[in-house]
């Protein structure tokens, strides 16, 4: 079997217990993942740690839209780390910018030595910014352990040859997680560029017209990631 790690993307519990069901290895838990995610309520995140055997993370995003945030957001940001933490997560997701889309490291700093001993991703907000090298290097300076990207692209197909330059560049500081567009067709050519880390939702409409995560969409790119080249 190949050596990987797969994230799935859950909106909701039911999209959870779905994304485990399809053979994830972690969840990060969201909600109205139509806007690209936001922090998930503080019930569905207790129902969760009750609910499923793998690790989970959760999505600290106060709204939809820029990742420059006002001092009542980061205080919001603040409170959600603080409840995370109570409840022993086993880390966040978070993404702060500042102006010119360049990385807020000094609240990317706190935020992570707040949460410590929970591990931090920080997400495609890194996707906004644009000076790859730069921000990968601003990144891990901010003791983030893992960093969700598409390569500064609009997805990975797009994002390809950036992500093998970041995973080169990285040389193992910073775990680069692939998302934006992962599936079982694109799976296996991440992985030999050296993609070892993978974040899908594998989302798809469920009979009431929501978009949930489906096992056998998660199960499909597991499927493709063992067979041999």
């Amino acid at each position: 079997m190949n050596s990987y790690f797969l994230e799935c993307c859950a909106n909701s519990i039911a999209s959870a217990i779905q994304g485990e069901i399809g053979g994830a290895n972690r969840i990060e838990l969201c909600s109205n993942i139509e806007v690209g995610g936001v922090t998930p309520s503080k019930k569905d995140i207790i129902s969760l740690s009750k609910l499923i055997t793998i690790p989970f993370r959760i999505l600290i995003r106060p709204r939809a839209g820029s990742f420059m945030y006002t001092k009542s957001e980061i205080q919001q940001i603040i409170t959600d780390v603080k409840f995370c933490k109570s409840l022993k997560c086993e880390g966040i997701v978070i993404g702060i910018l500042k102006k010119k889309n360049r990385i807020n490291i000094v609240e990317t700093k706190k935020l992570v030595k707040l949460a410590h001993p929970m591990k931090v991703t920080f997400h495609r907000a890194f996707d906004e910014a644009n000076n790859l090298i730069t921000d990968l290097e601003d990144v891990i300076k901010c003791g983030c352990d893992s960093l969700l990207t598409s390569g500064q692209s609009s997805n990975v197909d797009v994002g390809l040859s950036n992500l093998k330059k970041l995973i080169k560049i990285a040389n193992n500081r910073i775990k680069i997680i692939a998302g934006g567009g992962v599936n079982h067709a694109n799976a296996k050519n991440l992985y030999n560029i050296g993609v070892r880390n993978f974040h899908l939702s594998g989302k798809k409409k469920n009979t009431n017209g929501f978009l949930e995560t489906s096992s056998l969409l998660i199960k499909s790119v597991i499927d493709n990631l063992n067979e041999p080249n």
